[in-house]
């Protein structure tokens, strides 16, 4: 399953004041450069910046499969982090990336034996405890909800407790709480297109305008705009099965 909603997030501007350069690098697109910047500091934050660009790098992938040598970095820099700082907001989250990530390739009966999902999706609810508003923790948990969905159907996604009712509600918190990411849009539409494209039409396309609405300020932004006008023009002009294919695919 895939949950990748949370890499576009702002690190706060005073853990970053001496070192603008690590936020440079990643907004340039230059991942090896700001993850080689940000290991020079091995605090919770600066270890969360390194899997943070990883993770980006990652997601850039210009065929849709993350590298799974980066994904592994991210794993672990995300767990270094969490050992500086079990309570680190970013650390939990980038981890939770980091291992939906690496599920995406497993069968659903793999995922679950390997248990990414689950630790995941509590790595998130967790960071919600701390801060019920964060828009990143809402927006992942929202794709979480619809990959449920449509991985484990009407049965698996009770046993789950998951629904398109609940993903809705905390897309809607998310986008209440950064309307302008484009990321958090981007994600949402995907995952329900990918769910089914034919049923969700409408508010697929309201949430694809959305995404190419919002300014991109990184080169990630960017990949994540460019992808909703490729999904756009997909479910403008082809059928439902190609859609939902293609939107499966992506990241």
């Amino acid at each position: 399953m895939r949950w990748t909603i949370a890499l576009i997030m702002a690190f706060s501007p005073a853990a970053f004041a001496q070192d603008d350069a690590h936020l440079i690098a990643f907004t340039e697109g230059r991942y090896e450069d700001a993850a080689a910047l940000a290991q020079q500091t091995e605090s919770a934050d600066h270890l969360a910046f390194v899997a943070r660009s990883r993770l980006a790098e990652a997601m850039s992938a210009p065929d849709f499969v993350p590298p799974p040598r980066l994904l592994d970095e991210a794993e672990g820099f995300a767990r270094e982090a969490l050992e500086v700082d079990p309570a680190h907001i970013e650390g939990r989250l980038q981890l939770a990336i980091a291992l939906s990530l690496k599920a995406r390739p497993l069968s659903t009966r793999e995922a679950m034996r390997a248990g990414y999902g689950e630790t995941a999706k509590a790595l998130v609810e967790s960071v919600l405890e701390d801060d019920p508003q964060n828009p990143f923790a809402n927006g992942f948990l929202a794709v979480w909800h619809l990959e449920v969905r449509r991985r484990g159907g009407a049965f698996g996604a009770s046993v789950l407790g998951a629904s398109v009712k609940k993903g809705r509600r905390h897309y809607q918190a998310a986008i209440d709480a950064s309307p302008g990411d484009a990321s958090i849009h981007w994600q949402y539409a995907r995952a329900l297109a990918s769910l089914n494209a034919k049923k969700y039409r409408a508010e697929i396309e309201t949430s694809l305008q959305a995404a190419l609405d919002c300014r991109a300020d990184t080169s990630l932004e960017d990949v994540m705009r460019r992808r909703a006008e490729l999904l756009q023009f997909t479910i403008q002009n082809e059928d439902r099965s190609v859609t939902q294919l293609l939107a499966t695919e992506m990241l």
